[in-house]
């Protein structure tokens, strides 16, 4: 069901480099003085997210060297010289108001908001207060952790996930993601997919997502939906969702033999993914850890290789900028941007 070179060894080294714990200290540090003394002519070499925020600057995370801001002509480096807690970006979000959120989750947990001139490092709370409005941000816990964070703004909650009926073991959560009609799901690492509407909790177990058969490597690292609203939790199969009991069943979906391996074959290793994005044209694109990238039309899968040198390079995230455009994070070669035709490397 997985891909065959050593990928349990990748997923094991990618979970310890990613357990983190939490943290409550608070800090404000003034960067206003240091926005243009750390301009640098090229990105480092892991980066591992991107995000383009509304005023259409670009901000790329870095596992190593802190987090990039480019405005399409100056790239500057921010780190913990400048009030950064850590060098370690896992995830960029934004506010209504234009705030970024920087999440790290290595060695120490920690949510950072940058107004512009300041980062603040968040203070969670632990509660029980779940909610679900349009207006609050959803962050990854800390790896080892059954726990997600809510922010209203104010408050950063850290509140317990409930453990899915007859599957008593640990778990912890590895994405996040807001559908069509705003409910939040919650991909995890080995128990499934959780959905939370507001009232209640649903979980979807099937075995293709609890990935108790490959010792719990892999995990839903990634969830879409499509555009026939079907979603999609990085693995061969694809779910229907509803809002209330249907077929006669007890379950709010129903669940479907998709695409299969990306490749195509019976067999093929190529079955799950670690990031997936929908394009502009509701296509949907996969990235494998070694093997590329994998564009589904609806009706044929195509294939874009992503190399360095003539040899393929190892990818983490794919993300779609405000003009549709398609990015790739990876773990070693910097970021890759579509021109159409093929992926290549990023120079400001």
């Amino acid at each position: 069901m997985v891909l065959k070179f050593n990928i349990i060894t990748f997923f094991c080294i990618l979970i310890l480099l990613t357990s983190c714990n939490g943290q409550t200290t608070e800090q404000k540090v003034n960067t206003k003085n240091f926005v243009y003394s750390d301009k640098v002519n090229a990105l480092g070499s892991s980066i591992m997210v991107i995000y383009q925020d509304k005023k259409d600057i670009y901000w790329f995370g870095s596992w190593e060297t802190g987090v990039y801001r480019y405005d399409g002509k100056t790239l500057i480096n921010f780190t913990t010289r400048h009030g950064l807690p850590i060098n370690r970006i896992d995830e960029i979000k934004e506010d209504e108001s234009g705030n970024l959120y920087f999440t790290s989750c290595h060695p120490k947990s920690t949510i950072v908001k940058f107004d512009g001139n300041t980062f603040t490092t968040l203070s969670p709370i632990s509660s029980n207060d779940w909610q679900l409005k349009s207006t609050d941000m959803w962050f990854r816990h800390s790896y080892q952790h059954e726990k997600v964070y809510r922010y209203d703004g104010i408050t950063l909650f850290e509140l317990q996930l409930p453990k899915p009926p007859n599957l008593p073991n640990p778990f912890e959560i590895y994405s996040i993601y807001t559908d069509r009609k705003g409910n939040i799901w919650f991909g995890t690492n080995p128990v499934g997919v959780c959905r939370y509407d507001g009232k209640s909790f649903e979980w979807i177990t099937e075995e293709d997502v609890t990935e108790f058969r490959n010792e719990g490597a892999n995990g839903v690292r990634s969830i879409a939906e499509d555009k026939n609203g079907d979603f999609w939790f990085n693995t061969e199969y694809r779910y229907s969702i509803y809002d209330s009991t249907t077929f006669n069943s007890d379950k709010f979906y129903t669940r479907h033999q998709s695409i299969g391996g990306l490749d195509g074959k019976m067999d093929s290793n190529l079955d799950e993914y670690l990031s997936t994005v929908k394009d502009d044209n509701d296509d949907l694109w996969f990235v494998t850890y070694r093997d590329g990238v994998w564009k589904y039309d609806g009706a044929k899968i195509t294939h874009y290789a992503v190399q360095d040198n003539s040899k393929d390079i190892t990818l983490f995230s794919i993300y779609k900028d405000n003009n549709g455009d398609l990015w790739l994070g990876t773990h070693e070669n910097g970021a890759y941007k579509f021109n159409g035709v093929a992926f290549e490397k990023f120079a400001k």
